[in-house]
């Protein structure tokens, strides 16, 4: 059984381009990079599984070609006030902790949780929540 993990995303669109265009390149991109890493990492173990999966995947739908990375729905949230931004940033935060993999969210290792308690975490450039004016 196929689980899919969970990403999240903030960016703030500006000079009126679409969210959606944007999160299209930037699928896109990073889904040609993982197949790449997992086509030249002679190391990877399941690089077989994983393409197979991809291909297989890729074959339901007649607009990817030919690896399906990503799922097709998105659930946008327009981050539309400051008080919104922290909600969704503490939300994402406290995954790790209510699926009992820790007890803080500072503590799970890929989390910028880490950061935002003005500690540093695994990420570089990590960009600590601020206050826009909208």
């Amino acid at each position: 059984m196929h689980h899919a993990q969970p990403f999240t995303l903030g960016f703030r669109s500006i000079g009126g381009q679409k969210p959606e265009l944007l999160i299209g390149d930037l699928k896109r991109f990073i889904s040609k990079a993982v197949v790449e890493a997992i086509k030249e990492n002679p190391k990877e173990s399941r690089k077989e599984f994983l393409l197979d999966f991809f291909l297989k995947e890729g074959s339901k739908s007649s607009n990817v070609n030919p690896y399906q990375f990503w799922r097709h729905d998105n659930k946008s949230i327009e981050l539309w006030s400051n008080p919104v931004i922290r909600q969704k940033i503490n939300y994402v935060h406290q995954n790790p902790v209510k699926a009992g993999l820790v007890l803080r969210g500072e503590d799970y290792r890929y989390s910028s949780a880490i950061d935002h308690s003005y500690e540093k975490g695994l990420l570089y450039n990590v960009v600590v929540f601020r206050m826009f004016d909208f």
